[in-house]
């Protein structure tokens, strides 16, 4: 039978009602002819691109010819060829919001700002003595806007100078007696974001203060988190708080804010100590639009997938633990998306076709219940065989389009435009001879089997069987979990898996 490996990730409060992980693995629909109705594809690896200042990497932004860097305390711009040019030094230590006119590039640290044009190449802190501070900032119609800390006011700036704040370039959010923490820019109107409620705001184009509140455009979902707002899929997403709860996650639809979040991912959030610091930010690649959500004190990362509704988690791993994925802001430039490094200088790709994490190890995890919703009678089933359908016999760590030969002597020997690669056949972790771990619990998921191992298939070996045999006889919960994973630096695929199995009486 088939058993239902596909999915998200889904650990419920009790994980004997749900226990499914789904770490660095997306699933992708397949609209049209495929095996199955969709697959798992591995999340994307890291590859360096250059180390700037010494981290952490606090925000990136581009524009023009250039990728800026907020890198500690220093802001740096970074040209096609990934050489970083040092600008000026900032302040603060959390992340920095950043927006540009097409001239200038605003830096919000929270609370100082400051300036740099792109034009004259000139650096500074806002001085102007109207300037209280900036949390967030965006563009919008000529003005850059920005919240100032610790209060309900946005300013805006004067026309297409970032430097210079009026005395009466202010207003009050008012909709709610709550504080102002962020404020976004989506379709020209700006969109703030108190503790207990959303309220948007349009260019009216009035005297002093052009902006003025949209009537009707006011709901009391809040936001937890002033850098959880990022824009994605022609709409807003942000983690979310109200004056009954917190850790939710919404999108915006029309005015309002829809709850995209599950139950299960709910659980895991309001689970963690602080939530406060959460960092957003949002890509696409290949038709998939990523919103992920950063939890710095909880050490952990979930990503939304706005294609398919699907949550993934997203993770590093050290000292056999998954932590938080390395990733701390995004932007693309020069063709390429762009990561930051949260604990030092380190820009990367981030990259579909990259099976590691700058060559540290990058795991993938599956975990699911093996017997298909609704379809376990509470009998004891003998469990024969478990074989996995994914694409085995891939590359490791060479990209398939630049293997110009291969030659079977001694070992698969990968000659590229560049370089040649000796994969040997020794051992289980060598390059060449990818594994795939199983382990299995019969109590719901709180004690779990030893691992088993088994071949993904030499490159070439397309007709590899990822197949584990003799699983044994479920026990008195008479429900078992699988988990599969990997290590190794492969492309990962899994279509689907078939478990055979036969039922008993008892």
């Amino acid at each position: 039978m088939k058993t239902p490996i596909l999915g998200q990730s889904y650990v419920a409060r009790s994980i004997n009602a749900a226990d499914n992980r789904c770490v660095n693995l997306f699933p992708e629909v397949v609209t049209e002819g495929g095996k199955e109705a969709a697959y798992l594809n591995r999340a994307p690896g890291l590859s360096l691109l250059a180390t700037v200042g010494d981290g952490p990497i606090r925000g990136l932004w581009s524009f023009g010819y250039f990728t800026y860097v907020a890198s500690g305390t220093e802001l740096y711009s970074v040209d096609s060829s990934w050489t970083a040019l040092l600008l000026g030094t900032i302040s603060g230590t959390g992340p920095v919001s950043m927006s540009d006119n097409g001239t200038q590039l605003f830096i919000a640290c929270n609370p100082k700002g400051y300036i740099y044009n792109s034009f004259t190449t000139v650096f500074a802190q806002i001085t102007d003595a109207d300037f209280q501070g900036a949390v967030t900032v965006a563009f919008l119609d000529g003005y850059f806007v920005f919240n100032q800390p610790n209060s309900q006011k946005l300013w805006v700036t004067s026309l297409y100078d970032g430097s210079s704040i009026t005395p009466l370039g202010f207003a009050s959010a008012e909709g709610s007696p709550d504080g102002l923490i962020a404020l976004m820019v989506d379709h020209r109107e700006a969109w703030l974001f108190g503790t207990n409620s959303v309220e948007v705001w349009y260019d009216a184009g009035l005297p002093d203060f052009p902006l003025t509140r949209i009537q009707g455009a006011f709901n009391e979902i809040g936001c937890a988190a002033a850098y959880s707002v990022a824009k994605l899929d022609n709409g807003l997403f942000w983690l979310g708080a109200d004056a009954r709860g917190r850790g939710v996650v919404y999108r915006s639809q029309g005015y309002s804010g829809v709850r995209i979040s599950t139950h299960a991912i709910e659980f895991a959030i309001q689970g963690y100590g602080v939530i406060s610091d959460a960092i957003g930010y949002t890509y696409q690649q290949e038709g998939h639009p990523f919103y992920v959500l950063i939890f710095p004190t909880a050490n952990a990362t979930w990503v939304y997938d706005a294609a398919t509704g699907a949550w993934h988690e997203r993770a590093g791993f050290s000292n056999g633990q998954f932590i938080r994925h390395r990733s701390n802001c995004y932007t693309t430039f020069n063709n390429t998306s762009i990561v930051g490094d949260y604990e030092n200088g380190k820009i990367y790709s981030l990259s579909l076709d990259v099976y590691d994490d700058a060559g540290d190890i990058q795991k993938w995890l599956r975990s699911w219940r093996a017997i298909p919703a609704g379809q376990n009678n509470l009998k004891r089933t003998a469990q024969h065989s478990l074989q996995l359908d994914c694409e085995t016999g891939t590359y490791y760590g060479v990209d398939e389009t630049s293997v110009v030969n291969i030659m079977a002597d001694d070992g698969y020997y990968l000659v590229t435009e560049s370089s040649e690669f000796l994969i040997t056949e020794t051992t289980e972790t060598q390059p060449g001879n990818p594994q795939v771990m199983l382990r299995w619990s019969d109590d719901a998921g709180h004690n779990w089997s030893n691992e088993h191992w088994v071949n993904m298939g030499q490159y070439g070996e397309y007709g590899t069987r990822a197949i584990w045999r003799r699983l044994g006889m479920t026990t008195k919960l008479r429900d078992r979990v699988y988990e599969v994973s990997g290590t190794d630096a492969v492309k990962v695929a899994i279509m689907g898996a078939e478990l055979e199995v036969t039922p008993t009486n008892a």
